[in-house]
């Protein structure tokens, strides 16, 4: 076990309902889903789901809390991006637009910065767009991977670090989560599950963590899209999430570093071995605060898998994915709001909330 692991953390997760369903809109006829989520400055809660129409056209909704804090309503108020550049339209079939958006909000930019994937006539790409106020949002691009030994091609699941971190070469930068993907899985899942699981983990679909040297992105925001590293962080070599890894929610501070809901990806079987689709589920991931490329805690089996009736059947059956996590006003500490996909036809809230820290956690995270 490394020194900086943490063998155990206590955590606790209470379903709290469907909180956003698709409604007649012809926009939401395939699904509203995969929501990220923000407070304003004057701390109003906002969503932004990826809404689907006919065709598997996508959009980035605006939807504004309303009511009570332990039982709120969601208000649309239109959307925060419609594909709206050559890089998300496409004409050839499967859909084209603007998917699975996690929100950031920066303070060292002064900006909410949402990473999403804009799915083009090359396939699905990273992109930024950034904001002042968490309503209007500004398109920065795509993210450039183009330097030696960086990733290139289909990539997914992209959520920044809020705070600058330090690089694995040492660099101050900010930072975020990525899954550069195999054409394998994204083709036929089932027909590949035989080769995927053949392969060694790390050269499976996995979670990694991307940085952006701090500096130039601190002069001009549109640096966050040079890449300058990238490093794998979460393979698929747990007793669960075996075919793949990738980002869930952004990462939030607390006592033992970096915390995050990732999801993980495993085969589904009949009673003959074959394989009938995909699972989805969630754990968490704790990172090194300073260094977020090692991993100090990953989560031994699934926290949140689908079981009701909502997670098990919609357009993609047995689907868990968190998106969003929320701090809420007023909240106990170490627990969080966290919104996450639903068979990939509605929106579901949990309550997440982390047991109390070690001293031994807290005296390393001070040191």
């Amino acid at each position: 076990m490394s020194e900086h692991a943490l063998e155990s953390i206590e955590s606790t997760v209470t379903r709290l309902g469907v909180v956003l369903r698709a409604n007649d809109d012809p926009a939401e006829s395939e699904g509203v889903l995969n929501p990220a989520s923000a407070r304003t400055r004057d701390g109003k809660l906002l969503l932004y789901p990826r809404a689907v129409s006919r065709g598997n056209v996508s959009r980035i909704a605006l939807v504004e809390a309303t009511g009570g804090a332990d039982d709120p309503a969601f208000e649309r108020h239109g959307y925060a991006l419609e594909p709206d550049t050559p890089y998300e339209f496409r004409d050839t079939p499967g859909g084209y637009g603007c998917e699975d958006p996690r929100v950031t909000f920066v303070p060292a930019l002064d900006l909410y910065v949402m990473a999403y994937t804009a799915y083009g006539p090359e396939g699905p790409r990273i992109a930024l767009a950034t904001s002042h106020d968490a309503y209007e949002w500004t398109r920065l691009g795509l993210v450039d991977f183009s330097g030696p030994g960086l990733p290139r091609g289909d990539d997914k699941d992209a959520a920044f670090f809020p705070e600058p971190v330090l690089s694995p070469k040492g660099q101050p930068s900010f930072a975020f989560y990525h899954r550069p993907m195999l054409h394998l899985s994204a083709l036929d899942g089932c027909s590949a599950v035989p080769v995927i699981l053949d392969m060694p983990p790390d050269q499976r679909e996995s979670t990694h963590i991307a940085y952006v040297a701090l500096e130039p992105a601190l002069r001009d925001s549109r640096n966050l899209l040079k890449v300058s590293e990238s490093v794998l962080v979460l393979a698929p070599e747990a007793a669960w999430g075996s075919i793949k890894t990738g980002g869930g929610t952004p990462p939030v501070r607390v006592a033992e570093g970096w915390m995050s809901l990732f999801h993980g990806v495993d085969g589904r079987f009949d009673a003959s071995g074959h394989c009938v689709g995909m699972r989805y589920s969630a754990g968490m991931v704790i990172h090194d605060a300073q260094h977020p490329h090692i991993v100090r805690y990953r989560s031994p089996a699934p926290l949140l898998a689908p079981e009701t009736g909502d997670e098990m059947h919609g357009i993609v059956n047995e689907v868990v994915f968190p998106t969003a996590i929320d701090v809420r006003p007023g909240s106990p500490p170490r627990t969080y709001d966290v919104y996450y996909g639903m068979a990939d036809a509605r929106i579901g809230r949990v309550r997440f909330a982390l047991g109390e820290s070690t001293a031994a956690a807290d005296e390393e995270s001070a040191a």
